[in-house]
């Protein structure tokens, strides 16, 4: 830290500074809580970021930030006083780094100023207004706040009484013992792996044991988040890391469920593989609704507006919380049943209760849907088609059909191709060579769905079709095949396809797009991956040899999905996401 006499000499100083480090200007009159400093100068997510009488600048908005310091003074000189005539329209821009932080939103530098709520952030100009200012931050406690702070905003029942009241406690512990929001999250995989591991004995002790883990790697789920609030260490490794850990601990403590089942003598992977489709199909609901509405103008649905008027009666926040089935309420349902009961009940209330969940979420934003006044951008039109996944049989057909949809809408389109998929795979004879055609009329109608702009009011309904229909097409004929272990395998099929569109979904919200089209084309997109199933449940008749396929089919998808996740999470060009609402 360094003391610069006026406006140039900090120029000069700052200019000094080598070009790869962030940089902080701090009036020396500064009066507020340590905290508050914090929040305005150390949050690695924003190139630029300001509280009043704090300024700060990473690399990639230094040139910016010496630029509005030179010009500002020009403006006052080099030598002038760091404090504006009390005339000034906006005390807080009074002070140098508020002047300068005017001056690089000016130029086009987007520049953070975080809610601060109770803590103090000031400059006072004499003597009457440092003791007010003084007393002020001496009456809150900064560290409690910061505490506070550190729980999300919006969560759920279970997650806010009986998770976070002291699972921040241990947030603070893991930060001053300098551990790291991504080795807790690992910590939490881990914890859900042994309880997967527990599951999977088919004993009554294995069963409570997984339980118990189950519930641990939860809390420790809610303390990485924690922890990286408290400390504000949120890092691209560390989002993508939160993103994908869940599912993956969730996928493989039903994986471990139904192999402890079996080894009680109850085959339930099907339970299994329809419990991981219909939370997979709920998600995508949420997000592609979510997407399609993230910039949409001129919202005037009186669905929003009644939810609005409940949410101001505060049980009723609650009850609609709680109803979704959010992952905490999940999991603790999931934990307590796994040490009562069997993996079979497990798996029936995880049915029941997600079915109404869905049934719930889905009708609500049906109806904010049809009764809104809106229009939805290009963006969220490309997000829907990213969401879709069509592949070069879909985006062929549809490249060379736009006009052929005639007065059917993309969801009409999209839900017949489903029903006939579906419908082919549940209904004809297995193995009929009738379903590779029902597989031939889906992927015709599955690019007449895509072959115009996803604006209409119930398009966002196009990507949860096509999961519905890929996911529970592998599983139809993976259960109705002879093939021993082939719902394993198609459980194993439809995680890695589940990862691509999960991952598909962050990189959306991330801001940096859908995955690369090299990568859709050679997963084949959920049109091209339908139809290959189809096929191979057709020609290969030999029990075996459909579970050799599909346990291939697995390991192309998740080694291409997983290499090219991983190399863009972990590169500089991922963005640093951090979510508050995201409840399931």
């Amino acid at each position: 830290m360094q003391t610069a006499a006026d406006a140039g000499d900090a120029a000069t100083l700052l200019a000094a500074v080598p070009a790869g480090r962030r940089v902080a200007l701090v009036d020396p009159r500064f009066v507020g809580h340590v905290h508050a400093l914090r929040l305005g100068l150390t949050d690695p997510r924003f190139a630029a970021a300001t509280v009043p009488g704090a300024l700060t600048a990473q690399p990639e908005a230094r040139g910016a930030l010496l630029r509005a310091l030179r010009r500002t003074t020009a403006a006052v000189g080099a030598g002038a006083p760091v404090v504006a005539p009390d005339t000034d329209p906006a005390p807080d821009d009074r002070t140098v780094p508020g002047r300068i932080a005017v001056a690089l939103e000016a130029e086009g530098t987007a520049v953070k100023r975080p809610e601060l709520g109770s803590l103090t952030a000031t400059v006072p100009t004499d003597a009457g207004a440092r003791a007010t200012a003084e007393s002020a931050r001496d009456g809150v406690d900064d560290e409690a706040v910061r505490l506070r702070s550190a729980v999300k905003a919006h969560d759920g029942f279970f997650t806010t009484f009986a998770i976070s009241p002291y699972s921040r406690y241990i947030a603070r512990w893991c930060a001053r013992r300098g551990l790291t929001p991504n080795q807790v999250t690992t910590a939490s995989l881990i914890t859900a792996l042994i309880a997967a591991g527990a599951a999977a004995t088919g004993t009554r002790g294995g069963y409570v044991a997984a339980g118990i883990l189950l519930l641990v790697s939860f809390v420790l789920d809610c303390t990485d988040g924690q922890l990286a609030r408290y400390s504000l260490q949120y890092s691209t490794m560390g989002a993508w890391l939160d993103a994908t850990f869940d599912r993956a601990k969730e996928y493989a403590y039903y994986a471990g469920l139904a192999i402890g089942a079996v080894r009680g003598g109850d085959d339930v992977w099907v339970l299994a593989l329809g419990a991981m489709v219909l939370q997979a199909c709920r998600h995508v609901v949420d997000f592609s609704f979510n997407e399609a509405n993230h910039d949409a103008v001129a919202n005037t649905s009186p669905t929003a507006a009644l939810s609005d008027k409940l949410d101001s009666v505060g049980w009723t926040v609650w009850a609609r919380r709680m109803i979704v089935l959010p992952i905490g309420e999940r999991w603790a349902m999931i934990a307590v049943l796994t040490a009562l009961t069997t993996p079979r009940i497990v798996f029936y209330a995880l049915l029941i209760g997600c079915a109404l969940a869905a049934c719930y979420t889905t009708a609500g934003r049906l109806l904010r849907s049809l009764t809104r006044r809106a229009s939805r951008t290009d963006r969220a039109a490309q997000a829907l088609a990213d969401l879709a996944d069509s592949g070069p049989l879909a985006q062929g057909v549809a490249a060379v059909a736009p006009g052929l949809r005639g007065a059917f809408t993309a969801p009409a389109v999209a839900l017949l191709g489903t029903l006939v998929m579906i419908g082919a795979a549940l209904f004809l004879p297995y193995g009929s060579w009738l379903t590779v055609a029902a597989a031939a009329v889906y992927v015709l109608l599955s690019g007449l769905a895509v072959a115009r702009p996803l604006k209409g009011a119930l398009d966002w309904l196009v990507p949860p079709f096509f999961r519905a229909a890929e996911y529970v097409t592998i599983l139809v004929l993976a259960a109705r095949s002879d093939a021993p272990h082939a719902v394993p395998a198609a459980f194993g099929l439809v995680s890695a396809v589940a990862y691509h569109h999960y991952d598909t979904v962050y990189r959306i919200r991330g801001g940096t797009g859908a995955p690369p089209q090299w990568l859709v084309r050679t997963i084949g997109g959920h049109e091209g991956r339908t139809a290959l199933v189809a096929v191979l449940a057709a020609v290969l008749t030999h029990a075996a040899g459909f579970t050799t396929a599909l346990t291939a089919l697995a390991v192309a998808v998740a080694l291409v999905v997983l290499v090219e996740s991983i190399r863009f999470w972990v590169s500089s060009s991922a963005p640093a996401v951090h979510d508050e609402g995201e409840l399931a």
